[in-house]
């Protein structure tokens, strides 16, 4: 007997598992989102998800929608993506969407309409793509996350096994995969790490009242960087009010506004957008030289250079043009945004708003209070961090505030090994069984060798005695390309100019070495940071490091994972979490550390 699943609203986990036992689905265009996100929680798809998905829309679409989306940071699909990987079988605008629906099965009954399915395998496809396909996700999910996390790995059998076409065997499968998971280790930690994302994300420690916040009605952006267009964009799609940004060259300006149209235009042929809208978001667009511009603006961020003097220019002259209410951000990443303040006649309206790259990507957001930040201009930055679908976590004004602190521990670790004499793909190998979306050196390669180099340089200058000042990291910084890598995209050594500029010791260290000095350093830190009043408590390090670093939810966060593996005994005498999680639910609490951090210094 045909059936049919009518989807207007989110279909996530089990909701889209039971769309996938109709014959026929529909989706609304305001629908919402559509994704099996069991992965991210330890878990695999259930109710014969993996196996329905994979011989209905081919294991090409099955990878990306079971395994690769929820390992980037749970990413979903539109309604027009299910539409168009074969999810679903007709869209309809939200306005007469059950009219339409009903109309459009009752042609699919009477006839009238043959719905193909041009995305469901073949036996051709079963015999020679679908091993294909697999023996590619093996070697990317291996390369990329290694083999700590179960759930990937299980996922990955199911969707391989599914080639079999038998719907019992593919059931009795899946339960025996969620009954050894559900009873692991990883399930209670990533039980953990989204029940904090959900509670603490909507709940953030330290935001004030809300009825404190300034209405904003119009932004100013000051830069015309690659950061500074990403800004102007969210704030466009986000908040769908003006946005004015400016830069010292009208060219530049230009430039920029004419990428942020350029994306804008994207959103629209790709079906995320509808052309109203994407006419809307532009006419909101303006870009100038004049400051004068920035005396209608509510809030006004500044995303230039990471030069103090820089910034103390940038702002002061946009204070004298702003009402006396209008608050001023800075995304500094590494700078105190209290030095930032200094040379402001009001000190109390600056606030720190630091995003993370991508921005529209990346959920989080480090909101930086100093001494003299007002209740008003940290209100109103959490409104707005809330109005932007991102999380929020209140830091204070310390350096490297949460995220770029911790990450400078493992950046500096890693090239501290190198400097000592240890082979680069050895130092790689070390952070395997942790299981971060990328390696030190990957990361580093990413974000650029002199940001790096300058990001450490800040972090060993204000904690000589913790952070590793490296000079190869700025002998790097000068080479193009740095690093040899093989078709995989594997770190496979230093190119040659970069192993010419290299001046190392010859006291190597062992890849269980680097790990231990890692884990020890990341809990003393973490330790240091709580005494020092850097956050509230252990769940807002979690939650930062889950959101802002890619930290792998099957770990539980990164203080129970450095529970489990016995660097919070050891450094501390103590650990974060009571019980520590191994299997079952645990309370975070801060340990038995000394009243300040410096006294663990």
């Amino acid at each position: 007997m045909p059936s049919f699943a009518f989807v207007n609203g989110s279909a996530l986990g089990g909701g889209l598992e039971l769309a996938l036992h109709t014959t026929y689905r529909t989706v609304s265009s305001r629908a919402g989102r559509l994704g099996l996100p069991e992965v991210s929680l330890g878990l695999v798809p259930g109710w014969g998800g993996s196996f329905l998905l994979t011989n209905l829309i081919g294991v090409d679409a099955a990878l990306d929608v079971v395994l690769w989306n929820p390992l980037r940071q749970n990413r979903t699909l539109t309604p027009p993506q299910a539409l168009e990987v074969g999810l679903v079988d007709a869209a309809f605008p939200a306005v007469r969407y059950l009219e339409d629906s009903l109309r459009w099965a009752d042609a699919v009954l009477d006839g009238e309409i043959s719905v193909a399915r041009p995305h469901r395998p073949d036996a051709l496809t079963r015999i020679e793509a679908w091993p294909d396909a697999i023996d590619a996700a093996t070697l990317r999910l291996d390369n990329r996350y290694g083999r700590v996390p179960q759930a990937p790995w299980a996922a990955l059998q199911l969707l391989a096994a599914a080639v079999d076409g038998d719907r019992t065997a593919g059931y009795a499968r899946e339960d025996r995969a969620i009954a050894a998971l559900a009873t692991g280790n990883q399930f209670a930690a990533a039980r953990y790490a989204g029940s904090l994302i959900r509670r603490r994300g909507k709940n953030p420690a330290g935001a004030p009242d809300r009825a404190l916040a300034t209405p904003i009605t119009k932004i100013g952006v000051i830069g015309a960087g690659l950061m500074a267009r990403q800004f102007a964009l969210l704030f466009l799609r986000k908040l769908q009010i003006p946005v004015v940004i400016t830069d010292l060259d009208q060219v530049r300006v230009d430039t920029a506004v004419a990428a942020i149209h350029t994306e804008i235009d994207r959103l629209h042929t790709t079906g995320r957008i509808d052309q109203d809208t994407a006419n809307r978001l532009s006419a909101l667009l303006s870009g100038t030289t004049d400051l004068a511009e920035y005396a209608g603006c509510d809030l006004v961020i500044e995303a230039v250079f990471e030069d103090l003097a820089v910034k103390h220019q940038v702002l002061t002259a946009v204070e004298q043009v702003v009402r006396p209410d209008a608050i001023l951000a800075t995304n500094t990443s590494s700078l105190s945004v209290e030095d930032i303040g200094r040379p402001l006649a009001d000190p109390q309206r600056l606030v720190g708003f630091h995003f993370f790259n991508p921005v529209a990507v990346m959920p989080l957001i480090e909101i930086v209070r100093t001494p003299h930040t007002d209740k008003s201009a940290l209100s109103t930055a959490f409104v707005v961090a809330a109005a932007l679908g991102k999380t929020a976590v209140l830091t204070a004004d310390s350096p490297g505030f949460v995220v770029n602190r911790l990450l400078a521990i493992v950046m500096g670790e890693a090239a501290h090994a190198v400097d000592q004499g240890t082979p680069l793909t050895t130092v790689e190998r070390a952070f395997t069984p942790v299981g971060l979306p990328m390696t030190p050196f990957q990361l580093i390669d990413l974000v650029g060798w002199k940001v790096a180099a300058h990001v450490q340089d800040t972090m060993a200058a204000a904690f000589p005695d913790r952070f590793h000042r490296s000079e190869n990291l700025h002998r790097m910084a000068e080479l193009t390309p740095v690093l040899q890598r093989d078709p995989a995209g594997r770190i496979t050594g230093w190119s040659t100019d970069a192993h010419d500029r290299l001046t190392v010791g010859s006291t190597p260290l062992t890849a269980e070495q680097i790990l231990r000095r890692v884990q020890d350093g990341l809990a003393r830190e973490i330790a240091i940071m709580l005494a020092d009043g850097v956050v509230t408590d252990t769940q807002d390090i979690d939650l930062c490091m889950i959101l802002g670093a890619g930290w792998p939810q099957l770990n539980g966060g990164i203080t129970p994972y450095l529970d489990r593996e016995g660097a919070s005994s050891r450094t501390l005498g103590d650990t974060f979490h009571h019980p520590t999680i191994a299997g079952r639910d645990a309370t975070a609490r801060t340990p038995s550390i000394p009243q300040s951090g410096r006294e663990l210094e």
